[in-house]
């Protein structure tokens, strides 16, 4: 799995979400992971999560900490299941800081407030994943908190660490899968 981390500031609105935008974008082709800092502004027309658009309830922050996921090769199940190891590993990083993080499926918390959002999507030829966490509080509907809480001043080493965990992990993944023999019955 490739990564990269875009440096400069993309407003997320929802339809970055979509099959080869990192490809189209930064010439990254295949399974990749790419993170990027910037204003987020989803209205209900481009929301993914039905729930979210029934609810009425758009995702807005004036900055926050993307990734996106692309994956080739997984089902939409088999990509939430990635969506939920990639917000543990989240979770992990940011405990490094000496912070009391709870996850709650693919959402984090801390000092009770709303971190993150995340969501998993199959398109016609691959399937994505989209997290965000806040760097500051302002502009979200909800009461946040943020990287900026926690003392956390330099996002884009988080999120080195972060997709790093991450295509670790895959890797592992990986070679866990071909080094096993098989068995008959």
């Amino acid at each position: 799995m490739k990564k990269i981390f875009i440096d400069k500031e993309i407003k997320y609105t929802g339809k970055e979400l979509s099959p080869h935008w990192i490809y189209k974008n930064f010439n990254v082709c295949g399974d990749c992971i790419v993170s990027f800092l910037g204003e987020v502004d989803v209205k209900l027309d481009e929301m993914v999560d039905i729930e979210d658009v029934i609810n009425v309830e758009p995702i807005s922050s004036k900055k926050m900490l993307n990734f996106i996921i692309e994956c080739f090769d997984c089902t939409l199940s088999e990509m939430v299941w990635r969506q939920r190891l990639f917000v543990s590993i989240i979770k992990e990083c940011l405990e490094k800081y000496g912070k009391k993080i709870l996850r709650k499926g693919d959402d984090l918390f801390f000092n009770g407030k709303k971190l993150s959002v995340s969501i998993a999507t199959k398109s016609t030829i691959s399937t994505l994943v989209h997290t965000a966490i806040n760097v500051v509080n302002e502009g979200a509907p909800i009461e946040v908190s943020s990287l900026d809480d926690m003392g956390i001043d330099k996002p884009e080493v988080l999120a080195n660490d972060i997709m790093e965990a991450f295509c670790s992990e895959v890797e592992s993944v990986y070679t866990a899968r071909c080094k096993v023999r098989g068995v008959i019955e």
